[in-house]
């Protein structure tokens, strides 16, 4: 039997029973075929799964590729320098957001999937960064450019383009169709065969593409492929949730969605099983914890009920609701990991906290965000009402006070924040306008005429690294104690993204405290963070130390001999307190 018969026999049986479900009017037979052909190249000599795709050490970095600017060269070039430069110590991978051809929405209306947009760089600027940090890609499946080839073969009436997309009746019923925009879902298209309607859930420069033509499915895996040969270590499926549609549906989750999913997670197993899938799917906490599947469909999802509690809990000085939630989450299921984060070039994703905070806190975070001179992005719900969808403000603009207003604490209240996140369970990610404590960008909001710029400002690079060399600079203070963090976190085993988790219930609400031990057990660490702007007493005897060895807190060093001292946490400490150090 050859190799590549090897490789059918088990691909073909982990694949068929989703196929057939898809896909029920196919030669599932026939299909089955054209994708183990695209994939037999690739085949890996291993097709187990590799359960040690990360450890403690994975800290990732989320950046545009033309964040930082230098006129006299290409903006990838500068990003490299500048990663090497200032955080190869810090981070271990980069998600370069989308770096390809695009007409709008900054990078997320892909014209063509398999280049490098010019204006940043080359694939051969791309491949130096590899060298130093893992990589993520984005593969932007649900939509594509309305200038793209396929859309324009679509307005053409030619192949295969004129069969990639959905078409509907502007007549049809669509209130059922989940919204995460305000737009209008279809969009008027002249063709050669007459007016059509197309499908566009997020703009009308973004079409939505026809998986329900499994043709659809075979371009996207060879541009998966493409990516994992460029050096891809994780792919980001970009609203992934709305990928299939089917009238008098939702059109979110469909179980189709889920299926096709499971069959992207096992090509990459036969490809490289050293990939992860990370599903980016904006919504509510149930919703989102259902991308796992049975450890079968994404790696990695998003935390998104994680920012707005964080910021909720750090706005009010109050632990209940983010220690709520935090019990109700379970652990990652074998193989699988949570990808934190607080910030992103979208803002700070509001549906997520739906039904984990009450509508009075709710609200109130949303005041306090409009008060920090944020702006709110709505959605349209079944009923044609509208209601908050993200705040677009940085991450470091809504920490500058309480909802009391601004105070003197803001850099402290941010560092506790973003020391929370890299303290739980999952892989952090860090936006690097977190990283170098950047403000909101109010001329870039006016120059675009778009809510989200606000949270992509452009850093000359000059400018910047005079701002970073000013050791009294809010941006060097964030990226100097950060960076600190980060590299005394990688070293703890205790801090794998796998490692047990417990939340604890100090009486004090104003403190958060929850216990990671290492999978081998050989290290506890006490994560403790004061959510006020007043200094906070711990009892350390209800922490249950057993104090055989010493117990260290590795963030400012003290050491603990008498579990019968109190330790004082000043506004906006955050602890780790350790038995291995």
């Amino acid at each position: 039997m050859s190799v590549s018969s090897q490789y059918l026999d088990v691909f073909s049986p982990r694949v068929r029973p989703l196929l057939e479900k898809v896909y029920p009017q196919e030669n599932i037979e026939q299909l089955i075929e054209k994708l183990f052909t695209s994939i037999a190249p690739y085949c890996s000599q291993s097709v187990e799964e590799n359960l040690n795709k990360w450890s403690e050490n994975t800290v990732m970095l989320i950046t545009y590729g033309d964040t930082i600017i230098n006129n006299s060269e290409k903006p990838l070039i500068t990003l490299n320098r500048f990663l090497k430069e200032y955080l190869r110590e810090a981070i271990a991978g980069v998600h370069i957001l989308p770096f390809y051809p695009y007409s709008s929405d900054d990078g997320f209306s892909v014209i063509d999937y398999l280049a490098v947009n010019s204006e940043l760089g080359t694939w051969e600027d791309i491949s130096p960064i590899s060298e130093n940090f893992e990589l993520m890609f984005d593969l932007v499946l649900n939509h594509i450019s309305s200038e793209s080839e396929w859309f324009q073969q679509f307005k053409q009436g030619k192949e295969p383009g004129c069969n990639y997309f959905i078409t509907a009746d502007p007549k049809t019923d669509i209130s059922q169709v989940v919204r995460p925009r305000t737009n209008p879902l279809l969009m008027k298209v002249e063709t050669p065969a007459g007016e059509k309607h197309v499908w566009a859930t997020f703009s009308h420069d973004q079409i939505d593409l026809n998986f329900a033509n499994p043709e659809v499915l075979l371009e996207f895996i060879k541009i998966i492929l493409f990516y994992v040969k460029a050096g891809a270590k994780y792919i980001r499926l970009d609203a992934v949730a709305y990928l299939w549609k089917q009238l008098d549906t939702t059109c979110i989750h469909l179980f189709q969605t889920h299926a096709l999913i499971r069959v992207l997670r096992e090509i990459l197993q036969m490809v490289n099983p050293n990939v992860a899938l990370l599903t980016e799917t904006n919504v509510p906490n149930r919703e989102n914890l259902s991308y796992f599947g049975n450890r079968n469909e994404a790696h990695m999802i998003y935390n998104f009920s994680l920012p707005p509690l964080v910021l909720h809990a750090l706005l009010q000085g109050k632990s209940d609701y983010l220690k709520t939630w935090m019990m109700s989450m379970p652990p990652a299921p074998l193989g699988c990991a949570y990808f934190n984060f607080l910030s992103s070039h979208d803002g700070i994703g509001l549906r997520p906290a739906e039904g984990l905070l009450s509508d009075d806190e709710f609200q109130g975070v949303v005041d306090t965000i409009k008060k920090f001179g944020g702006e709110i992005g709505y959605r349209t719900k079944p009923d044609g009402s509208q209601g908050p969808y993200e705040a677009n403000i940085t991450y470091f603009d809504a920490l500058k006070g309480t909802i009391a207003g601004e105070d003197e604490w803001q850099i402290q209240r941010f560092i506790c924040a973003h020391t929370i996140m890299m303290s739980l369970e999952g892989i952090p990610a860090f936006y690097i306008h977190s990283l170098l404590a950047t403000p909101n960008d109010y001329e870039e909001m006016k120059r675009t005429g778009r809510r989200r710029s606000i949270n992509r400002h452009r850093w000359d690079e000059a400018k910047l690294k005079q701002l970073l060399d000013d050791g009294n600079s809010s941006h060097a203070i964030v990226l100097r104690e950060l960076s600190r963090l980060i590299q005394i976190r990688r070293k703890q085993n205790a801090f794998h993204p796998n490692a047990t988790q417990y939340t604890l219930h100090p009486l004090n609400k104003a403190l958060f405290v929850f216990w990671r031990q290492s999978m081998a057990r050989d290290q506890s660490i006490f994560s403790i963070h004061n959510l006020s702007d007043r200094p906070q007493i711990l009892e350390l005897s209800t922490l249950n130390l057993v104090l055989i060895d010493p117990w260290r807190d590795l963030i400012s060093g003290k050491t603990i001999n008498d579990i019968g001292e109190e330790f004082i946490l000043e506004p906006y400490q955050s602890a780790w307190i350790t038995n291995k150090f």
